[in-house]
């Protein structure tokens, strides 16, 4: 079962999807599933459909409420202070890893919509993966300023590790909760208040900065993901796998805290973790393939070594070098299969320089995606399908 991707259609859909406004959660995102459901139904997948789901068009309105609360812990002091600032850095924790769905049902949001379709097994299936790519674009700011995106490229080159993009603002909750609790005149609360004011005060700031700024074109983040799967389905839909199932989830909502998977793995019947692979496809356009085997903006969540063998293997079947493993700084779709118990395996790019391709930024533009990563990271997701139907296959 030979694979080569269809380049020319790889560009193709990633300049047509950058010249749409994805806002999460949105009018955009909506145009770009329905665009995206055609494409699948042309690739030959079965049951395209539209999923419909209630989603917040950004969580840096969020982020920046557990800053104030970090701030107004600093003020009332005491326990109060301490339990405000412990509550607020647990709540950020479980909202920047996906864990806080009730926030959504409680505040609402706007209508996202995602784009499923399947392509069925050869013979009897046993197993169901789930290829997930997001639709959705970030929101820029001065947060994703290049200045600040180029710091720690050559560290994390060396480490093969991103730093966690809310440490900061989970340390000022930390210090603001212990600062809370000391007398006044401990001079350690004034030295402790400080950068606890700080921190949380710049987490405030650069967050509703985010919030009100315009959706970046996105063609590395994650138009390249999107048209990957697509050209998977293609060549899936023309040459199926012969114990596995596969479902492409193209979903909105990630950018503003994953909405969109979370009302795809919400529907019944739910997947069954015994039978079911999640393989995410995110930000494959920076120039070196890599695996996510630990995620997380604050707390750190690893991925099984026994389902990245998988992609590894998989890597070996399409001819690719395994991909390197990387501890990035914040979140994927596959985090939320990763809390349910559903093997999973996030498969992105780095750039030569440590970072992403022009992340979060304006320029994230067609003519800045390095096309032959894109390829390649194709090829490793095809293999890793490939790996998993040798895996599904009856024993003797």
């Amino acid at each position: 079962m030979s694979y080569t991707p269809d380049e020319p259609a790889l560009r193709s859909d990633v300049e047509a999807l950058a010249a749409l406004v994805r806002d999460s959660a949105g009018s955009g995102e909506r145009e770009a599933a329905a665009w995206a459901n055609g494409r699948l139904t042309a690739a030959g997948a079965q049951d395209a459909r539209l999923q419909t789901y209630r989603g917040r068009a950004t969580n840096s309105w969020s982020f920046a409420a557990h800053g104030l609360a970090g701030l107004v812990a600093l003020r009332v002091r005491g326990i109060a202070g301490f339990a405000l600032a412990a509550l607020a850095a647990i709540s950020l924790e479980r909202d920047a890893s996906g864990r806080a769905p009730w926030r959504r049902r409680v505040v609402g949001g706007g209508e996202g919509a995602n784009a499923v379709a399947r392509i069925p097994a050869r013979g009897a299936a046993r197993c169901t993966a789930v290829v997930v790519a997001h639709i959705d674009a970030a929101r820029t700011g001065l947060a994703w300023s290049p200045r600040a995106t180029a710091l720690g490229g050559a560290r994390n080159l060396r480490t093969h590790s991103a730093p966690p993009v809310m440490a900061l603002h989970a340390l000022g909750l930390a210090l603001a909760a212990l600062a809370a609790l000391m007398p006044a005149r401990i001079a350690a609360r004034r030295v402790l208040s400080v950068p606890a004011a700080l921190l949380n005060g710049a987490a405030t700031v650069l967050n509703l900065d985010i919030a009100r700024s315009p959706v970046v074109p996105g063609a590395n983040d994650n138009a390249t993901g999107v048209a990957a799967a697509i050209d998977l389905a293609r060549a899936l839909a023309a040459d199926p796998l012969e114990h596995v199932e596969v479902i492409v989830a193209l979903v909105g909502g990630e950018e503003s805290g994953m909405g969109g998977f979370h009302a795809l793995l919400e529907e019944d019947p739910p997947l069954d973790p015994a039978r079911t692979f999640v393989l995410g496809l995110d930000t494959l356009g920076s120039g070196i393939p890599i695996l996510a085997e630990a995620e997380g903006a604050v707390a750190t969540h690893r991925y099984r070594p026994a389902d990245l063998e998988i992609a590894d293997e998989g890597a070996a079947l399409a001819g690719e070098p395994a991909p390197e493993r990387w501890r990035i700084g914040a979140w994927t779709d596959p985090l939320l299969a990763l809390n349910r118990g559903i093997p999973a395996v996030s498969l992105l790019s780095m750039g030569p320089d440590g970072h992403y391709t022009h992340y979060h930024h304006p320029t994230d533009l067609p003519e800045h995606v390095d096309f032959r990563s894109v390829a390649a990271c194709a090829r490793i997701a095809h293999g890793t399908l490939r790996a998993l139907d040798r895996r599904s296959a009856p024993t003797a």
